[in-house]
């Protein structure tokens, strides 16, 4: 008997795939959605102050602060340089800034670079010393500093508001650049020691060069912080002619009646720089901080 073999039967395979683009579209839509509800939600406080900043007090008083505006005026503008003095708080902020970041940079680079790369002796005690200052709130602080600087002579001083800015802004500034520093390979600074390089050549000729994003990084958020310091220079700062901009905000600031729409311009004049920076060299910023928070 013979056996006859049959063809194999070819059966429709149903298709398996479930990896459609249509839920994954919609699940990308959904998450666009969300991030511009955030980002609505995030930026609707700039946007309330550019508004107050361009309406007439009689409307913001008449219509209240979230009505759409009945008229523009660029007059808070010209009247807020005035009222809010910026000639002379301008002066003396950018004075401020440019004396006390590089300063506070360079101390904290050194003191950073000494943690990270060099055999010192009690250095985790000094290291912990120096990251006790992030823990110390500044409003405790204040009645010791204003006792201090008085009776150094200091007060009423842009310059006598360095030093305890420096000693605010450091702790901050060494975590941030040691961080960095430790990503740096010990074999480039053995090296040159090799060829009789001491520590300071390698500190200025090796260590800043290679550093760069770090440095920006943290010179931007020091000039931010001295820029924005509002306690300090309301305790130590007394004449018109020595005020910095945070406190000559507080013209504006009447005893019976505020000047709500000439704040909101004076606000935007004190933060231009401040915005223009931070577009300019945001690059600078994440690349900075991010540089150092991996082990490589």
């Amino acid at each position: 008997m013979t056996v006859t073999a049959q063809a194999p039967v070819d059966l429709p395979i149903a298709a398996t795939r479930s990896d459609s683009p249509a839920p994954k579209g919609r699940r990308g839509l959904v998450m666009t959605f969300v991030l511009a509800v955030i980002a609505l939600f995030w930026i609707s406080p700039l946007a309330l102050l550019v508004i107050t900043a361009v309406r007439p007090l009689s409307d913001f008083i008449g219509n209240g602060p979230l009505s759409w505006p009945a008229d523009f005026t660029w007059k808070n503008f010209s009247d807020a340089w005035g009222i809010g003095n910026f000639a002379t708080t301008y002066r003396n902020s950018a004075l401020l800034a440019l004396i006390k970041v590089p300063v506070g940079v360079l101390i904290s680079a050194m003191l950073g670079f000494a943690l990270a790369k060099l055999r010192m002796r009690f250095r985790r005690t000094v290291m912990f010393t120096v990251f006790l200052g992030l823990t110390i709130p500044i409003y405790i602080t204040i009645v010791p500093v204003f006792i201090m600087m008085r009776s150094a002579g200091a007060t009423d001083s842009i310059f006598g508001l360095i030093g305890p800015y420096l000693a605010f802004g450091i702790p901050f500034e060494v975590l941030v650049l040691q961080s960095f520093f430790r990503q740096i390979p010990d074999e480039i600074i053995e090296a040159a020691k090799v060829d009789g390089a001491g520590d300071w050549r390698v500190f200025f000729t090796m260590i800043l060069p290679l550093s760069v994003p770090a440095l920006v990084t943290v010179a931007i958020l020091d000039a931010v912080a001295t820029w924005n310091e509002f306690l300090f220079a309301l305790i130590l700062l007394n004449s018109d002619a020595h005020k910095t901009i945070p406190v000559g905000l507080l013209n504006f600031q009447g005893q019976f009646a505020n000047n709500n729409t000439g704040l909101a311009a004076g606000i935007l004049i004190a933060v231009v720089p401040i915005l223009i920076a931070y577009t300019l060299l945001q690059r600078w910023i994440v690349g900075g901080l991010t540089a150092g928070s991996l082990k490589g």
